[in-house]
């Protein structure tokens, strides 16, 4: 089991430190639930209740009896790392989406961190792509835009929904990226449910929207040690101290910057 989920952080979009970090984590949890699981009528890595109450009791142990009675922000950290598993399905179910228009509106927030508003905003002429990059223009409340790189594996399928998608018209709202059944723009109402339907597909609990995608993308960043303004930037966040709540320090974090002051006597 831990074979396979090293193997899925190995295709998904992380840090090599993010990856040592939630292979450590995750195997500390099958090493707890090895002693364990014969207390749950049912085998916690297959039943989803049996699951849950594994997850519940693993937490509590850590506050409670595990190393060091671990705080809260340190268990809760802990138990982020099945979102790599997560993330892996998330992005097996877009693959899966038959729809090109709907592969395209469940990326553009992960891999671009657009808003919801800003996904529907979208114009076919925001799309700028050449041979090898593109760029793509976002357009947040009060007129502001950003500019933000489209990452290869968006591309591809923007290029396909470009090249497959609706006789873009030549005037009015029509210019609309996306575009409804009557052919008008689509609404930011109808793209959720778009998106809400594909985590359905992956067999996500949580509830996974524009929102959870972008927290996704920003927290990716700021482990893998993307600057803070960047992630800033790409997120349109127009005050630094939003952003700084994706890098908050964990204990461990505390911890390995005291042992840079040890010395020996």
């Amino acid at each position: 089991m831990l074979g396979e989920y090293a193997a899925a952080l190995e295709r998904a979009p992380l840090s090599a430190e993010t990856r040592r970090a939630y292979r450590s984590r995750v195997r500390m949890f099958l090493s707890w639930l090895a002693d364990h699981a014969a207390t749950y009528s049912a085998d916690p890595l297959a039943d989803r209740q049996a699951r849950d109450w594994a997850v519940r009791d693993y937490r509590m142990w850590l506050l409670r009896d595990g190393p060091a009675r671990r705080s809260r922000v340190y268990v809760n950290s802990v138990l982020t790392a099945p979102a790599g598993r997560a993330r892996v399905r998330w992005l097996r179910a877009v693959e899966a989406q038959l729809s090109p228009r709907g592969r395209c509106i469940a990326l553009i927030p992960y891999y671009a961190g657009a808003r919801i508003s800003e996904v529907v905003r979208l114009d076919v002429g925001d799309v700028q792509m050449s041979a090898r990059r593109g760029r793509l223009r976002l357009y947040g409340t009060g007129g502001k835009f950003r500019e933000v790189d489209i990452h290869p594996k968006l591309r591809s399928e923007l290029q396909l929904w470009l090249d497959e998608g609706p006789d873009w018209p030549h005037a009015g709202d029509n210019r609309a990226l996306f575009l409804n059944a009557k052919g008008g723009r689509l609404s930011a109402r109808a793209a959720g449910g778009i998106i809400a339907e594909i985590a359905q597909t992956a067999g996500l609990d949580d509830p996974t929207t524009v929102h959870v995608l972008r927290h996704t993308l920003a927290t990716t960043l700021v482990r893998g040690r993307t600057d803070l303004v960047v992630v800033a930037e790409i997120l349109g966040h127009a005050r630094l101290k939003t952003t700084r709540r994706y890098s908050l320090p964990s204990d461990k974090d505390k911890e390995d910057a005291l042992r840079l002051i040890m010395v020996d006597r």
